[in-house]
């Protein structure tokens, strides 16, 4: 984000007359009506405007010199919780704020041969978008979730996030942006999403897979069992005889369908789990048990 002491060529020392005249003196060069289809000096314009709206307004200056809001006007990204506010270098905080105590009017004069007020009025432009970002869990993005986001000047809003939200995806929120100017709508809110990684789900699509730890009887006898899924939890029934590494399917229970679209499934894939302490019975009967049934179970792998 641009300093607005560098941006309107000032020291930080400059009296609030200094920095009305470098702000009028800049805007006479660069405003966009004095300079039609000029897209880079109409940017270099929103970006005079905005450090102006800073540093023209008394108590916005003091709380960017106490580092309370950023270049842009936005308060300082808040530490805590599970969302942060981040604001990008393309402009997209852009804004056109002169400060509650500034007439407009009396800035515009200067560049309009004293029709400022009239002409301030009839600029018409859409506020900015602004961006934030937001962190979910991986069940919350796949089953769908609501949370709460801090937005500019101290604003909450709860969102909603949609099931089958992807890491990186972008939720649009009309109207949360930057003010518009002279009755123009409101900028939109532009909220990217990040979905932690989860230590035993993983997703392909719509389907969800899970790593699920069995026991050596289950395995061996079958079971009907408790497992997971993004919507809960349900009942499994493992066959007899099933390796580590089966992989069993829960038609319907992957990421819920959305817009006609029928919802993924869940694969559950079998780690065969041995006790955590050594067993000497179960120890005895395996060497008396393979005595008689010798098998390779390296035989079909490709192992090189």
């Amino acid at each position: 984000m641009k300093d607005p002491y560098k941006t309107l060529n000032v020291a930080k020392t400059a009296s609030a007359e200094e920095i009305k005249a470098a702000y009028r003196k800049l805007a006479k060069k660069l405003h966009p009506d004095l300079n039609p289809g000029n897209d880079a000096i109409e940017q270099q314009f929103k970006e005079v405007s905005q450090a102006y709206g800073i540093l023209g307004d008394a108590e916005k200056r003091g709380k960017f010199d106490a580092g309370q809001i950023d270049g842009s006007g936005q308060e300082t990204p808040w530490k805590g919780g599970y969302y942060r506010q981040r604001a990008d270098d393309g402009g997209k905080y852009s804004r056109y704020d002169f400060g509650d105590d500034i007439d407009v009017g009396d800035i515009f004069s200067d560049l309009f041969g004293g029709r400022g007020r009239k002409q301030a009025h009839s600029v018409r432009r859409k506020g900015e978008d602004v961006s934030y970002a937001v962190d979910v869990d991986f069940l919350e993005a796949a089953a769908g979730a609501t949370k709460r986001i801090r937005l500019g000047e101290g604003k909450t809003l709860d969102i909603r996030i949609p099931p089958g939200t992807e890491n990186g995806q972008s939720l649009r929120l009309k109207g949360q942006g930057m003010a518009g100017i002279g009755g123009a709508p409101n900028g939109d809110a532009m909220i990217e999403v990040s979905v932690r990684s989860h230590p035993h789900f993983s997703r392909e699509g719509a389907d969800i897979t899970l790593d699920l730890p069995v026991s050596l009887q289950e395995a061996v006898l079958g079971a009907a069992i408790t497992v997971p899924t993004v919507a809960g939890k349900v009942t499994m029934k493992i066959p007899p005889g099933s390796n580590s590494g089966s992989t069993l399917r829960l038609k319907g229970k992957g990421v819920p369908g959305r817009g006609g679209k029928a919802a993924g499934d869940q694969f559950v894939k079998l780690r065969v789990m041995l006790p955590d302490t050594p067993d000497e019975e179960l120890q005895r009967f395996v060497e008396t048990w393979s005595k008689n049934n010798q098998y390779d179970p390296r035989g079909k792998a490709d192992l090189g």
